[in-house]
């Protein structure tokens, strides 16, 4: 898809920030940047790439707000851009013309439901340690699950996180040679599923996430991605306003 790029003091009236010859004054005031730099008069932006700031605030275009979801294949990285050379989940992406960016992280080898948006308040808020809103993983680990590897882990998610007692863990299917487990999430830490299971020696063979709160990955299919349906983000609104 081509981007249009705009003339910067257009830019900055679509986004509401101040009307076209006011943003003419800011920009000779010095008061506008792009990408770092001051910007001048008949300068011209991609919405999707640039960067603008006036008065130090980053502007988008409230018209232009996206909140998607994906779901992040294994063996991709939770960042827009890699020094390393690794997948990362921006490939996925590419057509969508707004520049997004992740709601929190999944790591290379894990997989499921991963929130994005080019809405920095709403980014925050989903963010913040407050706002505890649930994420439901399955988790298929190897060998066969103990009654008392299952009560460690009950005990390590309850003392774990900072008095968060609604995190929960419980078992999906038994099979012989491995297990699969439902384990709900209200505070997530880095890898704490996986170092979770390690301190109980079980290898996580497969980890993935299938919900945020009640959004639910669903049916999408590895790799693809879709907006969030209206009733899905007023439900993560109303959370959010649970914690103000």
């Amino acid at each position: 898809m081509k981007i249009e790029s705009l003339r910067v003091q257009k830019y900055i009236s679509e986004c509401g920030a101040a009307s076209r010859r006011k943003a003419e004054e800011l920009i000779i005031q010095r008061k506008v940047t792009i990408n770092g730099r001051y910007a001048a008069i008949g300068d011209r932006v991609n919405p999707k790439t640039d960067i603008v700031t006036v008065n130090g605030i980053k502007i988008v275009n409230k018209n232009s707000l996206r909140y998607i979801m994906l779901h992040k294949p294994r063996g991709f990285v939770t960042t827009m851009s890699d020094e390393l050379g690794r997948r990362c989940v921006a490939q996925l992406i590419t057509d969508i013309p707004e520049r997004v960016y992740p709601i929190g992280r999944l790591d290379k080898d894990s997989e499921g439901l991963l929130l994005l948006t080019n809405d920095g308040e709403f980014h925050n808020a989903i963010s913040h340690p407050k706002t505890q809103i649930s994420k439901t993983y399955r988790v298929t680990v190897r060998p066969h699950v103990t009654e008392d590897q299952m009560t460690a882990m009950a005990v390590s998610l309850d003392t774990g996180t900072a008095g968060t007692a609604s995190n929960s863990i419980k078992i999906l299917r038994q099979e012989q040679d491995k297990s699969v487990l439902e384990i709900i999430l209200h505070e997530g830490k880095n890898r704490q599923i996986r170092k979770l299971c390690e301190d109980v020696n079980l290898e996580v063979a497969r980890l993935k996430r299938i919900a945020e709160g009640s959004v639910k990955l669903g049916m999408l299919q590895q790799g693809k991605w879709r907006d969030l349906k209206k009733e899905e983000l007023d439900s993560l609104l109303n959370m959010i306003s649970k914690t103000r």
